[in-house]
């Protein structure tokens, strides 16, 4: 099955569009018409470079307002499809998208729109051209897939097929089962795009709010088992209007489309195995075990400073590598790698962002499947040569040019061979495994970065939360697998003035902003901490006042809360407890938290928690050296 995507899915100038989607792997494109007008090319030349770059033309369009219009009207109207001929003939596309009329002097009448199109069939022909019939969401008359098929099949020409998009169908809330009763034959392409479920005008919810498979909340899936169950064999393509994508990068965006549409596909056989997919098997979504380490790039003093920071939370060190500049450190189930080594990715992860999370090792059932999987969705493969007594675990880049490495038990000896340790850590002040990562990107990036983590391992997305800063907005979205294994929060910035935002300036994208983790007993663990001399961000008292008004509190919890500078929150499945370190320069941090049964992040604490953190911060306007 062949892949494509609308040029007018992504950003740039046509030949900026080609590179990016030939290099993402599609097999070839619908090329928009004002994509086509807009470049300096004439229709021979731009086909002719559409094809050296590997491409096919899949689809033209749009051709708009051509069914059931009166006299005058009805002759210019064909006058202008034979016009378009000449040009597709010069490109040398075959297949035309004719989109239901919205034509203000168009006249209904199913048998209407059968004549005109069985006529412009007709022409087509001739040129050895194709008509697919398109129902938008908002026609005038025609807004139903089932209408236009019924003008299709009226219309009874070889040379005139259907074309179905899951958002026109989908977005009208229409039974997508319904598509199983039309002929494959007689469909003769597929648009794909997903959106967030937002109550507003249909044009304009289409025009500014349609993202990839999988990044939405519309049944796509369905709707493509559907579509292959009636028989479909020609090309799936995207069909994206976003505002965010047509200022993003070309690369990503097709990078992503690419992944959205081999995912999507890969459900569809998972969900329909009889069905016959021409695209090859890759392994299935990858469960996560855990988290098996998190490593830290560092140098010098910012090196010692990290690890005093790790001595106030209860760690030890528990290793030494055999041969890098290179530490372990341990508490409970917990490693934290801190990584001084020059030469090497880490030295260069700490040259651009300085102190910060370069690599994250996650426990899954097979490395290998996880590896295989990340590779057919496009992810760039990670490698370095090992040194003396280093293993060779697979590992992808992930966000900000950081790296995951997958574990699974083949690699158990990693630890005793590396750093001559197979022990877990000390009990230090009670702290057992890591409970989530936060990862703080620009907003733009936040779509791009669920999907591939959704895409790549068996997580669910929590609805997106607006965090509110004092200097601005913040977005956030958490991803996490069934039984909790591994969470992470996704916080989109867009502006330097969040509490977010200067963190990416000051880190110049480092990839995780801070690093949670999970004690059973947040009361001992506050009071050993407070021992070992860690600074918790102090909360200020009209919390705790505003916390015992709002939720019954026995009065000794809450004075250890405010003792302590525990924050509190509870949900449905139960409570939570929180404690929050104070942010290094760059603004990263840790936090402590006691899950029982609560399955959010905190999020009505986060205000109070990020105002507490601007307090701490240098004033605005100050420089950081």
């Amino acid at each position: 099955m062949k892949t494509a995507i609308a040029t007018v899915s992504i950003s740039g100038t046509l030949s900026e569009k080609l590179d990016a989607i030939s290099a993402a792997g599609f097999d070839g494109i619908e090329i928009f018409e004002q994509d086509f007008i807009t470049d300096e090319g004439s229709a021979r030349d731009v086909g002719q470079r559409i094809r050296d770059k590997g491409l096919e033309i899949s689809l033209f369009q749009p051709f708009r307002d051509f069914e059931g219009l009166p006299g005058e009207l009805r002759v210019k109207a064909f006058d202008r499809a034979e016009r378009k001929f000449d040009l597709m003939q010069e490109l040398g596309a075959d297949l035309i998208l004719i989109c239901s009329s919205v034509h203000p002097k168009a006249m209904g009448g199913i048998d209407r729109a059968a004549d005109d199109l069985r006529e412009l069939g007709e022409r087509a022909a001739k040129r050895g051209l194709r008509i697919g019939y398109e129902a938008l969401a908002w026609g005038r008359y025609v807004n139903d897939h089932r209408d236009a098929w019924e003008i299709v099949r009226r219309a009874d020409h070889p040379n005139v097929g259907v074309i179905l998009d899951s958002f026109h169908t989908l977005g009208r809330g229409l039974d997508p089962e319904t598509i199983r009763r039309i002929p494959g034959d007689r469909i003769f392409f597929v648009q794909l795009a997903d959106a967030p479920l937002i109550p507003m005008d249909l044009l304009y919810w289409s025009r500014h709010f349609r993202n990839m498979p999988g990044e939405g909340d519309l049944p796509v899936t369905d709707f493509m088992r559907a579509v292959l169950a009636a028989g479909y064999k020609g090309p799936v393509s995207l069909e994206i209007f976003n505002d965010q994508f047509r200022g993003g990068s070309p690369k990503t965006v097709a990078l992503d489309g690419y992944r959205s549409l081999v995912t999507l596909m890969d459900d569809v056989r998972r969900a329909e195995p009889e069905l016959e997919i021409d695209l090859t098997a890759i392994p299935p979504r990858q469960p996560v075990q855990g988290t098996a380490f998190i490593e830290f790039a560092t140098q010098g003093q910012e090196g010692q400073k990290l690890r005093a920071q790790l001595r106030a939370l209860g760690f030890s060190e528990t290793g030494r590598h055999v041969g890098k500049a290179i530490e372990l450190w341990q508490q409970g189930d917990i490693r934290i790698v801190v990584n001084e080594q020059r030469g090497d990715f880490a030295a260069s992860a700490y040259n651009a962002h300085g102190t910060s999370v370069c690599d994250i090792g996650l426990h899954v059932p097979s490395s290998a499947d996880t590896l295989a999987r990340a590779s057919a969705l496009g992810s760039k493969q990670f490698s370095q040569p090992p040194s003396v007594g280093q293993l060779d675990i697979p590992a992808i880049r992930g966000l900000g040019g950081s790296v995951l490495h997958f574990l699974d038990d083949s690699h158990a000896g990693v630890w005793e061979a590396e750093f001559g340790t197979s022990r877990a850590g000390p009990p230090g002040v009670g702290l057992l495994a890591v409970d989530h990562l936060a990862q703080t990107m620009t907003y733009d990036e936040m779509l791009s970065w669920s999907l591939f983590y959704s895409s790549l391992f068996n997580m669910e997305k929590a609805p997106m939360v607006d965090v509110i800063d004092p200097d601005g907005l913040v977005r956030s979205q958490a991803l996490t697998t069934p039984g909790g294994e591994m969470r992470i929060t996704l916080n989109g910035a867009e502006t330097h003035r969040t509490f977010a935002g200067a963190f990416l300036a000051e880190s110049f994208g480092a990839p995780v902003q801070h690093i949670a983790l999970t004690t059973d007993d947040i009361f001992a663990t506050a009071e050993a901490l407070a021992e070992r001399g860690f600074e918790a961000l102090p909360i200020p008292s009209n919390y705790y006042d505003d916390l015992a008004s709002r939720l019954d509190i026995a009065p000794d919890d809450l004075a250890r809360m405010k003792r302590w500078n525990i924050l509190h929150d509870r949900d449905d499945h139960g409570s939570f407890h929180q404690i929050y370190g104070r942010a290094s320069a760059s603004g990263f941090f840790f936090e402590i938290v006691e899950r029982k049964g609560y399955q959010g992040y905190g999020a009505p604490n986060a205000p109070f928690r990020i105002a507490a953190q601007k307090r701490l911060a240098r004033p605005k306007g100050m420089p950081s050296h």
